[in-house]
């Protein structure tokens, strides 16, 4: 029998990388993604063509759909989607975030402040609120999945990054919470929890310190480098799998050694 996800943030990065490992492990996936830009966010968001593009790599086994995270209505069309295209739901991957509002605390703005909470905490709640009948609807043996992508600053402070901070300590408290009221219908819920990989929020957070070269961050991980978008997949889609199965409400570290100390 062929599982079936949804991936939202699934145009480029860690969400692509994602739906990259799910399509190996023989999942179907509806991949979903805003690919307009966010007015507070300062820079670009995923294009329709890097959405395209992930879809192109995989033919049939993936489904492109257009949608926002912060909406209830899209995150339904998601749920729907996937059971009528693909015939079920097993999995959903809450990969959409934002970095934004980089400064102190105190100089940050409310609609900054609002940008990325509402994507990276909102966002995850939508889906899941979405997708949470389905899955409970699936039965306690039938492995059902949800993952979403925290941070290594979800368990740190990081300094002039106060609200995406705050936005990640968030997703993994969400998921905490999901996963002891989903336990009793055999639904996992797991965060994953990336230190400095190479992806836009990077490149966006090496303008918030001034820096030339994101590579610069490659030095806060013990081993030297920065992560890459598949190797954070690659434990996303572990957490998928049956192996899986006694791991829920857990936060995955997978920070090259970030906050080990």
């Amino acid at each position: 029998m062929t599982r079936v996800a949804i991936v939202t943030g699934a145009a480029r990065g860690i969400g692509a990388a994602t739906v990259d490992a799910l399509v190996n492990e023989g999942y179907q996936v509806v991949a979903v993604d805003r690919c307009r830009d966010i007015a507070e966010v300062p820079y670009a968001m995923a294009t329709p063509a890097e959405l395209e593009a992930v879809v192109a790599r995989h033919g049939e086994s993936v489904l492109a759909l257009v949608g926002d995270v912060r909406s209830a209505s899209d995150m339904r069309l998601a749920v729907e989607t996937a059971t009528r295209h693909f015939g079920r739901l097993d999995a959903v991957i809450a990969a959409a975030g934002v970095l934004a509002a980089g400064g102190p605390l105190w100089e940050i703005s409310d609609a900054g402040w609002d940008a990325v909470v509402s994507v990276n905490v909102l966002g995850t709640r939508r889906l899941i609120q979405a997708a949470a009948p389905t899955l409970i609807a699936n039965g306690r043996d039938a492995h059902s999945r949800i993952v979403a992508v925290a941070s290594a600053a979800g368990s740190t402070g990081l300094y002039h990054l106060t609200t995406y901070s705050a936005a990640k300590h968030a997703v993994v408290g969400l998921i905490r919470g999901v996963a002891m009221d989903l336990a009793q219908y055999g639904v996992t819920a797991n965060a994953v929890s990336p230190g400095s990989t190479r992806t836009a929020i990077l490149r966006a957070s090496a303008d918030v310190y001034g820096l030339s070269n994101e590579e610069e961050f490659a030095a806060q991980q013990p081993i030297g480098r920065l992560l890459e978008p598949s190797e954070i997949a690659a434990s996303i889609a572990w957490l998928c799998s049956p192996a899986a199965s006694a791991i829920t409400g857990a936060d995955v570290a997978v920070d090259g050694g970030m906050t080990v100390s």
